[in-house]
C-alpha cells in the first residue's frame, strides 16, 4: 500500500490503536483508510478518524527523564537513543466511521455504505484518505442540494470533494448552527444561501440583524448572484435604502396571536387583547390606542387598568398613540399617531406581509434587514410573517402541500425564541411551534446560536442537521454532542479545536459525521463567477474583484 501512515496494533471499533510511522505526524480529526479483504471485483475499506494522539516509548519514563536532564544540564548534548524511530513513537487513537463497499456493475461504479460492525485485520496498514475514497459522497442531484463546504481531513482541505446536503429534507427537518463568536457562522450561512439561490423547491426567510447577507457596493453579498433578480428580495425599514423594498406593516394586519411568547403580555392582558380583537377586528390596535369607553370595557369584561396597560404597551412596542383631533375641542374625538416607520396606519403597508409570503411561496430568498430594529421588533416582524405562512400551509390539503416549496426561517441568537424560558412563556411562540410541528407542514428553521445548552433537549433533538463549528465552552459542546445525529461522544476535543471555517456536519441525512471546511464567501463567489461565461457575469465579476 502506498502512502502508508501507520499500522493497527490494537483497540476496538471505537478506539482503534495505530502506531504512527516515523515522521508521518497524524493530526487530530484526520481521516484515514484501512483496506479490508475483498473479492477481486470489489473493494472494501473502512474510514477511520483520529480522535487522540499520544507519545509512547519502549524505554521507561525514568530513562526519558534522565536523558532529558543530562542534555539540559550539558552533560552530553549529543546523547541519543539507539534507533530512536523504533524506541520512541506516537500512538494514534481512531474510531471507525464508515464501512464502504465499492464495486463495478454493468460498467458503473456503485457504493454501499454501512456502519462498521467488524474490526479491520490486526496489523493492517493505514493510509491517508484520497478523493477517490470519498466518491460516494457526491450527490445524485447537485441541482437540488445545499453546498456546505469541502471535505476536511484534520487541517487538510480536499477541495475536490464538495459536501452537499439534500435541500428539501434538510430544510424541512431543521438545521442548527452552533458556534462561539468568530468561528464563521455568518460566512457559512452566506455560502449556503448562495447555493440555495441555484436550487428549486425552497423559499427562505432571513432575519438579518447585522445587515450582512444582501451586501452593498463594499461588502460582497447575495446581491451579486446571477439569479438575484428572479430569486432574491430585500426589505429594510430604512426609507433611504435604495436597494431595498421599504418594510412597513399596517397595524390592521396584526393579530393577537402574533404576540404569543414575544410581546411580554401577561395571561390577563393576552385574554384582554383577544376579547378586544373579537369586537373590533382589524381596528383593535387603534381602538386600544385611542382608549375604549369604560362602559364598553365593562361590557366586554376587560378591567380598566388592564386596558390602560395595553395602551401603554401598544405605544411603547408599536409606536402607536392618540391625540385629540382638535386640542380646543376634545369632544371631537381622537386620532392615532404612528411614530414608527415600521408599524403604520391608513392604507400604507397593507400588502407587505402577503407580498413576503407570496415571495416565499415563489421559492425566493427574502432578506429582512433588522439591523436598525429593536430586539422585540425583529422577533415580532418574524413572528407576523412566520405565523402567516405557517397558518397558510396548515390550511392546504395534502395534495396542495405536496406542490408547495419548503419554507425555512433563518434566525440568529436562537435562544431568544427557542430557549427554555421563551418556549414556556405564555404558551410559547411560533418559532417553538415550528421546531416541534413544522416538518409536517414543510416549514423548518435554520437556527444559529452560541448557547445550545439553554435550548431544551427536545428542541435540539428535532434539529436533525447540525453544522457544528468550533466551541471552547464545555457545557455547549456537551449539549451539541448529546443531541447529535451520530455518536460524537469522543469528539469533544475535536470540536474544541476547530478553527474558523472548520465544522462537523452531523445529520440523519449523512452516513457519518462529515468534517468540512467552508471557504471564505468572497473567494467562493469569485470562483463561482469564474465558472460562468464572461459575457453573462462581466459586471458582477468587476464588482466582486474591484
Amino acid at each position: 500500500m502506498t502512502n502508508e501512515r501507520g499500522q493497527i496494533i490494537g483497540g476496538g471499533l471505537k478506539d482503534i490503536i495505530i502506531r504512527e510511522k516515523n515522521g508521518e505526524n497524524l493530526e487530530l480529526g484526520e481521516l484515514l483508510i484501512v483496506e479490508n479483504a475483498s473479492q477481486s471485483d470489489e473493494r472494501n475499506y473502512t474510514i477511520l478518524q483520529v480522535k487522540d494522539i499520544e507519545y509512547k516509548s519502549q524505554a521507561h519514563q525514568s530513562t526519558h527523564e534522565l536523558l532529558s536532564g543530562m542534555k539540559l544540564e550539558g552533560y552530553d548534548p549529543d546523547l541519543e537513543f539507539m534507533e530512536p524511530e523504533l524506541t520512541n513513537y506516537n500512538l494514534g487513537r481512531a474510531k471507525s466511521l464508515l464501512y464502504v463497499q465499492e464495486k463495478i456493475t454493468g460498467g458503473e461504479r456503485e457504493y454501499i455504505t454501512k456502519s462498521p460492525k467488524r474490526l479491520p485485520n490486526f496489523f493492517s496498514p493505514i493510509k491517508s484518505i484520497e478523493e477517490s475514497d470519498l466518491k460516494f459522497l457526491e450527490p445524485k442531484n447537485i441541482e437540488n442540494s445545499i453546498y456546505l463546504g469541502d471535505i476536511r481531513s484534520g487541517s487538510t482541505v480536499e477541495e475536490g470533494i464538495k459536501v452537499y446536503i439534500d435541500l428539501i429534507k434538510s430544510l424541512t427537518h431543521h438545521i442548527l448552527i452552533p458556534a462561539t463568536t468568530g468561528r464563521g457562522k455568518s460566512n457559512l450561512v452566506k455560502v449556503m444561501l448562495w447555493s440555495i439561490l441555484d436550487t428549486e423547491g425552497a423559499g427562505i426567510l432571513v432575519l438579518d440583524p447585522h445587515d450582512e447577507y444582501y451586501g452593498d457596493s463594499i461588502k460582497i453579498g447575495l446581491r451579486y448572484h446571477p439569479k438575484k433578480d428572479e430569486k432574491l428580495e430585500y426589505y429594510s425599514p430604512d426609507k433611504d435604502n435604495d436597494d431595498a423594498v421599504t418594510l412597513a406593516i399596517n397595524v390592521k394586519k396584526i393579530r393577537p396571536y402574533h404576540f404569543s411568547g414575544i410581546g411580554g403580555f401577561s395571561s390577563a392582558q393576552t385574554e384582554a387583547i383577544r376579547t378586544i380583537y373579537n369586537k373590533y377586528k382589524s381596528n383593535w390596535i387603534t381602538k386600544i390606542a385611542k382608549g375604549i369607553d369604560r362602559d364598553v370595557l365593562k361590557e366586554m369584561g376587560v378591567h380598566e387598568g388592564t386596558a390602560e396597560v395595553l395602551k401603554r404597551k401598544i405605544e411603547t412596542k408599536l409606536g402607536v398613540y392618540s391625540v385629540d383631533i382638535d386640542e380646543d375641542n376634545p369632544a371631537m374625538g381622537k386620532k392615532c399617531i404612528f411614530n414608527s416607520n415600521l408599524f403604520v396606519g391608513g392604507d400604507y403597508g397593507l400588502s407587505t406581509v402577503e407580498d413576503i409570503v407570496g415571495a416565499l411561496e415563489d421559492e425566493k430568498v427574502v432578506i429582512i434587514d433588522s439591523s436598525k430594529l429593536s430586539d422585540f421588533e425583529e422577533l415580532f416582524i418574524g413572528s407576523i410573517i412566520t405565523s402567516n405562512i405557517f397558518n397558510k400551509y396548515k390550511r392546504y390539503n395534502s395534495k396542495e402541500l405536496n406542490n408547495k416549496p419548503v419554507i425555512s426561517i433563518v434566525i440568529e441568537e436562537a435562544p431568544r425564541v427557542l430557549g427554555q424560558d421563551a418556549i414556556e412563556s405564555h404558551g410559547g411562540n411560533i418559532y417553538g411551534t415550528i421546531a416541534r410541528e413544522g416538518r409536517k407542514f414543510k416549514i423548518g428553521l435554520i437556527a444559529i446560536t452560541q448557547l445550545s445548552s439553554v435550548i431544551p433537549r427536545a428542541i435540539l433533538a428535532n434539529m436533525n442537521t447540525k453544522i457544528i463549528l468550533g466551541n471552547e465552552m464545555s457545557p455547549e459542546r456537551s449539549a451539541i454532542i448529546n443531541s447529535a445525529s451520530q455518536d460524537l461522544s469522543d469528539d469533544e476535543r475535536i470540536i474544541a479545536s476547530l478553527d474558523k471555517g472548520e465544522a462537523i456536519v452531523s445529520s440523519v441525512f449523512t452516513r457519518f459525521a462529515i468534517p468540512i471546511y467552508t471557504p471564505e464567501f468572497k473567494k467562493y463567489v469569485k470562483e463561482y463567477l469564474d465558472e460562468i461565461p464572461q459575457d453573462k457575469t462581466k459586471d458582477l465579476k468587476t464588482m466582486v474583484i474591484g
